[in-house]
């Protein structure tokens, strides 16, 4: 990820998208989060959604978000929220590899970062042993969706879209970072005629083993 994010165009998109979230996808979000305990580092926060469905064992939360619009929001959202959070304008490769982090979620950013690779290692490096990473993610399909992600990756949806990229295969490049992934699946959070290249998600825990 880039020291700095700077996108207005998307930060006021995103702002106002996250706002009218359907309830699909809040499930999913708050299935997600479900069981978590200790602290937690949130990459990619954006508004915050998630802060208030974070269950009470969770004793903070470190949220990373690199858009200072997004992260106006967001410190707003993390105000309200049931459990402590703190927003950090920063970057994941800010953090000591420590294993400082009990649990990471990542939710809708994995498409974004310019090297997911680096990226999941990072976070790998930061979660201490048997701690897991929670992903929500985008995931590559097949076919002639296969066709409009990459259609969509390689014209408008990326400048539009805070560089998100909708045909990559996350889960491989978790399980490539070290992960054990467990309990993951692929669920529609939009009916799959919706002709958009973001209606299937990739939910899971994937572990670092101790």
């Amino acid at each position: 990820m880039s020291e700095t994010v700077d996108n207005p165009f998307f930060a006021r998109l995103w702002t106002a998208m996250s706002s009218r979230e359907p309830e699909s996808l809040r499930r999913l979000r708050r299935e997600n989060l479900a069981g978590l305990s200790g602290r937690v580092l949130e990459v990619g926060a954006g508004t915050g959604t998630n802060f208030e469905l974070y269950p009470g064992t969770v004793t903070e939360v470190v949220a990373v978000e690199p858009e200072r619009r997004l992260a106006e929001v967001a410190e707003r959202a993390a105000a309200d929220a049931p459990i402590p959070v703190t927003v950090d304008t920063g970057t994941v490769e800010k953090f000591a590899d420590n294993g400082q982090f009990d649990a990471v979620v990542c939710s809708l950013v994995l498409c974004s970062v310019d090297d997911p690779q680096q990226v999941v290692r990072q976070l790998y490096s930061l979660l201490r042993p048997g701690g897991e990473l929670r992903y929500l993610e985008h995931i590559a399909g097949s076919g002639a969706r296969a066709r409009l992600q990459k259609f969509a990756d390689a014209t408008v949806w990326p400048k539009m879209l805070g560089n998100c990229h909708t045909h990559r295969d996350t889960e491989q490049t978790i399980v490539g970072a070290g992960f054990r992934v467990e309990g993951a699946r692929r669920e529609w959070a939009l009916p799959a005629w919706v002709p958009l290249p973001v209606s299937e998600f990739a939910i899971g825990v994937a572990v670092k083993p101790a």
